[in-house]
């Protein structure tokens, strides 16, 4: 049995993508990329997306001699009930689906580090799973690799209440890190949508971003240390506690963000900022996205430390909103909505610095309507008209999702060529997403499936997003869906390097397979 690609033809890889050996002389970027155009025309027309799963690589299959290894060393966590494997093989977005027959659920690092070593030793395939809530494919197998499963190691190990340091296994859920943390007067420095299911080791392997990065950054600087298991099953103890540890190479960087491809991290510490004692949500509309920018610059002058977060959505995103989710809009209808967050120590303080930007905000004529929220239940119903955008959307038909990281001021204009591009061939064009970083989520929807619509759309975002100097993964990763477009970001020399990298630390490639990387560096 093999693996079911619901969004992308999953048509054998093209003779001419094993271009270059790693040792070889790289090709230049210039070259990878026509290569990569010519893939979506394929050879005499025929249609094979480079986002599609490549051919099974040469792993053994699963027999009965190592599910009872398996069982010996995890008794009733080796599940084999289809019914039970079934919603492992299927990711969030329901478009990609593999044929693992084997779900492991171990509880500690000795145990995922004997899984490793045996599944090593046998030439094994193994797919680590945390929460399962990504969106590029590469939470899920592709063909039968073995799910490994952190779910079960959910145990907070120490929390420093004077330093504000976390250190818990990776399956823990991030909403309840932040139930504890909270009770403990603290936050998580990240929040994310799908923080009840969201496991913070899925967090750190894909360097998730979400809510908060505009105020507390990214992963890579809250993260203090990590423990993980490698492919050969030799346990990484880089769990640091320290904020300034300048002994060697900082190894945990080269995991956060590998998405499960170098090892499989089984502990995370991390830095928690103090909780605050004001929050405040503001909704503004705004009639242009220039006059959105704008007042983005005055918020950044005004609110200054207290500024947490500033988000947007257009007015496609609210309409969906309304239809599908029948969430109201607070405030009159506008081309463009903001979401903005304060947080601070002072509530006087905070209100009165906030009533002075939207004033200005206000008399300039850059916001038209809008409304503040100070209560619980009201920041929430605010913050779910951007969170539950991506919600509204899997009730809108079948979603194509770009993660772009631009320049700010060039955010918007990726939408608006898109829907020029398109004209009639999408149900609907939307974008939204983290303005204070230079994020945007472009999504478009069509009632089902259609390659057509795939073909106008790719390469057209990612030749687009690369004239602009930008990302076309901003904080979902590559996955299986946009390995192969990783040329459009990175130059060849930086993706073979990579390479190298992987071929080092997992020889035998048995590290979620068919990730990440693209399929002209043979794993």
């Amino acid at each position: 049995m093999t693996s079911e690609l619901h969004e992308y033809d999953k048509d054998p890889q093209p003779k001419g993508i094993h271009a270059a050996e790693l040792s070889a002389i790289m090709l230049s970027s210039e070259q990878v990329l026509a290569s990569t155009r010519k893939l979506h025309a394929g050879a005499e027309g025929s249609k094979v997306s480079p986002s599609g799963a490549p051919e099974r690589l040469p792993f053994c299959r699963v027999t009965e001699e190592d599910l009872a290894f398996f069982r010996k060393i995890l008794p009733g966590r080796t599940i084999v009930d289809p019914d039970l494997v079934e919603p492992s093989n299927v990711d969030w977005l329901k478009s990609v689906r593999g044929s693992s027959e084997v779900l492991l659920r171990p509880q500690t690092t000795e145990e995922v580090s004997q899984i490793l070593s045996y599944c090593n030793s046998r030439n094994l395939a193994v797919n680590p799973q945390g929460g399962n809530t990504g969106l590029v494919g590469g939470s899920v197998p592709v063909y039968d690799e073995i799910i490994l499963s952190t779910s079960l190691m959910n145990k907070i190990l120490n929390f420093d209440s004077i330093s504000g340091v976390l250190t818990c296994q990776a399956g823990c859920v991030l909403e309840n890190l932040s139930f504890y943390l909270e009770e403990r007067d603290y936050i998580m420095p990240l929040d994310l949508g799908a923080k009840g299911s969201c496991q913070i080791g899925g967090n750190v392997a894909t360097n998730a971003g979400g809510l908060r990065l505009l105020r507390y950054g990214s992963l890579h600087g809250t993260v203090l240390g990590l423990e993980l298991v490698l492919a050969d099953g030799q346990v990484l103890d880089c769990l640091s506690t320290l904020r300034k540890d300048n002994t060697g190479y900082d190894l945990k960087q080269l995991f956060i963000g590998s998405e499960g491809t170098l090892g499989v991290i089984t502990a995370v510490s991390i830095l928690c900022p103090r909780k605050p004692k004001s929050v405040n949500v503001v909704f503004l509309g705004c009639e242009t996205f220039e006059q959105l920018l704008k007042t983005f610059q005055l918020c950044k002058g005004m609110l200054g430390e207290i500024l947490s977060a500033f988000e947007f959505l257009d007015s496609e995103c609210m309409r969906l909103l309304n239809t599908h989710l029948k969430l109201p809009n607070p405030i009159s209808d506008c081309p463009f909505y903001i979401v903005i967050e304060t947080s601070g120590s002072d509530p006087t303080h905070d209100a009165q610095k906030l009533h002075n930007f939207l004033e200005e905000a206000m008399t300039s004529s850059l916001v038209s309507d809008g409304t503040v929220a100070t209560e619980e239940a009201k920041i929430k119903a605010l913050w779910s008209l951007r969170e539950r955008v991506t919600e509204a959307l899997t009730h809108d038909g079948f979603t194509y999702k770009y993660d772009i990281s631009l320049p700010v001021e060039r955010i918007y204009q990726l939408v608006t060529d898109m829907r020029k591009h398109l004209g009639n061939q999408a149900k609907s064009v939307v974008g939204y997403g983290h303005v204070g970083d230079g994020n945007l989520h472009l999504n478009v929807t069509s009632p089902s499936k259609d390659p057509a619509l795939l073909a106008a759309i790719e390469p057209f975002v990612y030749e687009w997003t690369a004239s602009c100097r930008g990302s076309i993964s901003a904080e979902h990763g590559l996955g299986l869906k946009k390995r192969n477009y990783i040329y459009y970001s990175k130059q060849s020399q930086a993706v073979a390097l990579m390479g190298n990298i992987k071929a080092m630390l997992d020889p035998k490639g048995i590290l979620n397979p068919y990730k990440t990387l693209p399929d002209n560096l043979k794993q």
